[in-house]
């Protein structure tokens, strides 16, 4: 069944490795949805746990499965763009769930027939491995989403951030471990029109980055922050940062 301008189809990509423990919530989340314009693919670096069995057991629910070693996490997710044939993409990593069984509907039925945005975002639920509520996502995302807002941080989670595959460019696969922020800020330059769902999308799995990744990350993230708004601009919007920390203490 082809999309139409009114019921655009959503590509919803799935980056797996040994993702046995936490892989079927995400899948069923899909499964699940009221909404059927979905395209559901499936990227796996070659699992050597159980991720695959899970993956045979929902076969006849996936339009895609690519199982084969890759270069790790971004370009799985590079693989994932190539693959998807929707109007919209969107990268729910393995343990993280879309929110309801109507999200997608919910999303679909708060947009003006044929006015379908570049960019659809919304907010995000941190969850346990037990999918019990634990607290919003701290960064909200703003009334009005630009390039420019990602100064102050990922204001947007990226499992929430949908982009028309039409935009989607390669993630730089120089950035281990915040290509997906570059990624965002890349799309947005070239966005002309933002919509805020006003809705939870996304249930985020709370696992959180060994220590050493999320300094990684942060260094990262300090470089990209450079590249696209200036030294000095991103050495203000950090000394805000450091201020606003010391201040909560």
């Amino acid at each position: 069944m082809h999309s139409t301008p009114h019921t655009p189809k959503f590509s919803i990509i799935t980056i797996t490795y040994n993702a046995e423990k936490v892989l079927e919530d995400t899948i069923q989340s899909v499964v699940a949805q009221s909404y059927r314009q979905v395209e559901y693919i499936l990227v796996d670096g070659a699992s050597k746990d159980g991720t695959l069995a899970i993956i045979e057991r929902y076969k006849s629910h996936i339009n895609t499965v690519i199982s084969e070693p890759d270069k790790g996490l971004y370009d799985a997710m590079n693989k994932g763009i190539a693959a998807a044939t929707g109007d919209y993409l969107c990268f729910l990593n393995a343990g993280d769930c879309l929110h309801a069984d109507n999200t997608l509907h919910q999303v679909v039925a708060g947009i003006r027939r044929g006015e379908w945005p570049d960019i659809l975002y919304g907010d995000t639920a941190l969850v346990d491995q037990e999918r019990h509520f634990l607290r919003m996502r701290r960064l909200t995302p703003p009334e009005h989403l630009g390039w420019k807002s990602f100064k102050r941080g990922m204001l947007v989670c990226h499992q929430a951030f949908w982009v028309k595959r039409s935009l989607a460019v390669p993630y730089d696969l120089h950035y281990r471990f915040s290509a997906d922020f570059d990624w965002c800020i890349r799309v947005m330059k070239q966005a002309h029109t933002f919509h805020h769902t006003h809705q939870t999308l996304i249930d985020y799995l709370s696992e959180g980055m060994t220590t050493q990744n999320q300094k990684a990350s942060l260094k990262e993230r300090y470089r990209i922050m450079v590249h696209h708004y200036s030294w000095l601009s991103t050495a203000i919007h950090h000394l805000w940062f450091v201020c606003r920390l010391l201040l909560k203490k």
